[in-house]
C-alpha cells in the first residue's frame, strides 16, 4: 500500500454539515486538500466551496459532480458520508419508506459513484471513501430496510473497487454505531436505547488515515482502536 498525499488533492464530501461529514472534512482541510462539501442544504464550512444537492432526485447527483469538477479543477476525492436511517418492524415499512430509504441510502449514492468515477479515474491517487455500516455486516432487528439498504450499497462498493481497482481505489467504510446524532433524526420509528457509539472525530481520523495510507477497505472490526474508553 502506498501512501497518498491529500495536499491539492480535490475532494467532494456529502453529508458534510453532519457528525461525521464536518470532522472529515476539517481533517482534508487540515492536510491541504481543497474540498467542496455538498448536503440537502448548502453547509457552511470556512475554507469549502458548498454546493446544495438532494441525492435523492435523479439528475442531482450527477450536477453535484460536475459542479465539484469545475470548481475543482479536477477530481482526486470522493467521501460519500451522506444517509438517512429508520427504525421499527420489517412488515411495518410501507412503500414511501422503502422508496425513502433506497433512494437515500442506495440509488443516490450508486448514481454519484457512476456519476464521479469517470472523473476520478483521470486524478492524482484517486479514490472514493463510501460509509455504509456495521449493520451491512450484521443486519440488526427493527433495522430491516435500512440493513438491507446499507448491504446493498456495501454490495455495489465492493464490486465497483474489484471493477476499478487498478484506477481508482474504492474504499467501503462500515463503521460501528457512531455518534453523529443521526439515530435521532430517523426517517420513521424511535430509536431503542443503544449502546454509546464511538467518537465521529476518531473515526474520521481513522478513515482519513485509511485514505492516506491506501487501505482499500474498512470492515468494522478496523475501528477497534476508536473505542470509547
Amino acid at each position: 500500500m502506498s501512501a497518498v498525499e491529500l495536499a491539492d488533492a480535490g475532494v467532494l464530501v456529502t453529508g458534510a454539515g453532519g457528525g461525521l461529514g464536518r470532522p472529515l472534512v476539517e481533517g482534508l482541510l487540515a492536510a491541504g486538500a481543497r474540498v467542496v462539501v455538498s448536503g440537502r442544504t448548502a453547509p457552511r464550512i470556512e475554507g469549502t466551496h458548498a454546493v446544495a444537492a438532494d441525492l435523492r432526485l435523479p439528475g442531482e447527483p450527477e450536477r453535484l459532480v460536475e459542479e465539484a469538477v469545475a470548481h475543482l479543477g479536477r477530481l482526486d476525492g470522493l467521501v460519500h458520508a451522506a444517509g438517512v436511517v429508520a427504525f421499527g418492524p420489517a412488515v411495518e415499512a410501507d412503500d414511501d419508506l422503502l422508496d425513502e430509504l433506497f433512494l437515500a441510502d442506495v440509488i443516490g449514492p450508486v448514481r454519484l459513484l457512476r456519476a464521479a468515477v469517470p472523473h476520478l479515474r483521470q486524478g492524482r491517487d484517486a479514490f472514493a471513501a463510501v460509509v455504509t455500516a456495521v449493520v451491512a455486516e450484521k443486519p440488526q432487528a427493527g433495522m430491516a430496510p435500512y440493513s438491507a439498504a446499507k448491504a446493498a450499497l456495501s454490495a455495489f462498493v465492493t464490486a465497483l473497487a474489484r471493477e476499478e481497482r487498478a484506477t481508482v481505489r474504492v474504499i467501503d467504510v462500515r463503521p460501528p454505531h457512531t455518534e453523529t446524532g443521526l439515530a435521532g433524526r430517523p426517517v420513521a420509528g424511535s430509536a431503542p436505547r443503544l449502546p454509546q457509539g464511538l467518537d465521529p472525530r476518531a473515526v474520521a481520523d481513522r478513515v482519513l488515515r485509511a485514505i492516506t495510507e491506501g487501505e482499500r477497505e474498512l470492515s468494522s472490526g478496523a475501528f477497534a482502536s476508536s473505542q470509547q474508553s
